[in-house]
């Protein structure tokens, strides 16, 4: 059987997130726009300010969009953040969108993103093929 070419998306996370990525105490990463694709099979970590290096990568097991409400209830257990900061994110929104991270890969040594060919610190996120 031909392997499916699925594709990556790198997200920019603010550095004490990361961390919690990294030591398996967050195991969702947050984000306010559902990708237009539904091909992702893995998120390239981008640490922010003061860190801005490529640290890691993770396979997405699963992409929730729910209510905010039922979103928390669902990955409260590893969400690596605090109910207000949650509800304060996503307040006025009618969805959420929760990516699911497994299998964290650290990089033994941390990457710029002119090394993986990206010229600007995405907002949100992009796409990688």
């Amino acid at each position: 059987m031909g392997e499916k070419n699925m594709s990556k998306i790198l997200i920019s996370i603010n550095p004490e997130y990361v961390e919690k990525i990294l030591l398996g105490q967050k195991k969702y990463e947050y984000r306010k726009v559902k990708p237009s694709r539904n091909d992702i099979d893995k998120m390239i970590i981008y640490s922010t300010a003061p860190v801005k290096m490529v640290v890691a990568e993770a396979c997405i097991e699963d992409i929730i969009i729910e209510r905010p409400d039922k979103l928390w209830e669902l990955t409260k257990d590893y969400s690596g953040v605090k109910k207000d900061f949650f509800d304060k994110y996503y307040k006025g929104k009618e969805y959420g969108v929760a990516y699911k991270l497994s299998k964290v890969l650290v990089y033994d040594k941390p990457k710029k993103l002119e090394d993986i060919g990206i010229n600007y610190v995405p907002q949100s996120f992009i796409y990688i093929d």
